[in-house]
């Protein structure tokens, strides 16, 4: 099945990088899916008075919209599915509360939004902020800006944290209505069961969050996701456990080469390390390269050397492809928060919204251990 998700590496999209086709899959799956539940009744019956109007015939065959629908939905993964029907529900949800609150009000929903939101504390984002926000997060910029400068980007900085700061008013008002109203939310999301154990991680080793990242040392979103990652790391700490597992692309020419070579610098603790040099610079992953960078991180030549050129590792990174082909994966990143699927290189909100989610749920050991110091 095709991945639909934006910021993936994979086979097919190798093979085409259509954005128009990608972006008219996802229109089609996130309209029909959702229609899969009351909202299909509700276009159903503007479309036609029957609860199953015909949107095809063919001679005498007719195709069904019910029919389309089961089609639709079985090319659809359970992840996918939970997360249009999340969408949907909190959709819903805040719709309701914020009514709730206008009519007590004696206001329309906009009204009351518009004073709540526009008429309460917020403030305009200035320059200084964006200048201060710019010089906090100023690698992290420059790599994603292609290295341009703050002048370069100060108008769109400044909507962006503008926004950012609107948003997260709207969310804590939204949070405020839903507590007052006592929500609760059974939706559950779908897991899965990853056999991680054995395999590089960092983070606490009693985590209650633990992240396993299946990911290719050669691909460009894998190098993007890192640096989402990276500051979730620091912000969590010991809270989150990640583990890495090798998913190398095949057309990726040096990706099992860099797999390879990152198991052999785990072989002597220093897994980490190596991992953060070679997305540092993936124009670095030949054989040569990775011996270099071995030396550069001071590894035992020769036993890295041994390991890489009889392909020592390679028994294990079958396993790990394996896995993640059971998994249903075919591109990366990929990764698994406690079962929980989420594909492509994904803002560091959506890991935020799953790992706060997960915390809540159980509460947080009061001892923590560190990982391997490598």
């Amino acid at each position: 099945m095709k991945p639909r998700e934006s910021g993936m590496e994979t086979r097919e999209k190798r093979r085409s990088r259509s954005l128009h086709l990608k972006a008219s899959g996802i229109a089609i799956m996130v309209s029909i899916a959702i229609g899969f539940s009351t909202m299909t009744q509700r276009i159903a019956r503007a479309a036609d008075s029957s609860p199953n109007p015909t949107l095809a015939t063919i001679g005498d065959y007719r195709i069904t919209q019910q029919e389309v629908d089961a089609k639709v939905l079985r090319s659809i993964t359970s992840s996918e599915l939970f997360d249009l029907r999340k969408q949907a529900l909190d959709s819903m949800i805040d719709d309701y509360v914020i009514d709730q609150a206008a009519r007590r009000a004696g206001l329309t929903s906009d009204q009351y939004l518009d004073r709540e939101l526009k008429d309460g504390v917020g403030r305009k984002v200035t320059e200084a902020d964006a200048r201060k926000f710019y010089d906090t997060h100023k690698a992290q910029i420059q790599g994603q800006a292609s290295g341009r400068s703050f002048e370069q980007i100060k108008v769109p900085l400044i909507n962006a944290l503008q926004r950012q700061q609107d948003n997260q008013r709207r969310q804590a008002l939204i949070a405020k209505l839903r507590a007052d109203n006592h929500v609760k939310v059974v939706l559950e999301a779908p897991r899965v069961n990853v056999a991680s154990a054995g395999h590089p991680w960092t983070g606490g080793k009693d985590a209650r969050v633990t992240i396993v990242e299946f990911s290719d040392f050669q691909c460009p979103y894998c190098r993007s996701a890192e640096s989402t990652i990276k500051p979730l790391r620091e912000k969590y700490r010991d809270q989150m456990k990640l583990v890495y597992m090798d998913f190398p692309l095949g057309f990726h020419t040096h990706a099992m080469d860099a797999a390879r070579a990152a198991q052999c610098a785990d072989a002597q603790n220093k897994f980490w390390p190596y991992h953060d040099a070679l997305f540092a610079n993936q124009s670095k992953l030949t054989p040569a390269d990775l011996k270099a960078t071995a030396a550069k991180l001071g590894l035992n030549a020769t036993a890295f050397n041994t390991c890489f050129d009889k392909n020592q590792p390679d028994g294990t990174i079958r396993q790990e492809m394996a896995q993640g082909q059971a998994l249903g994966i075919t591109g990366t990143p990929t990764f698994f928060i406690n079962g929980r699927q989420l594909t492509g290189a994904q803002p560091s909100e959506k890991f935020e919204e799953i790992i706060n989610d997960e915390l809540a749920r159980t509460k947080q050991p009061a001892n923590q251990d560190h990982a391997r110091a490598d």
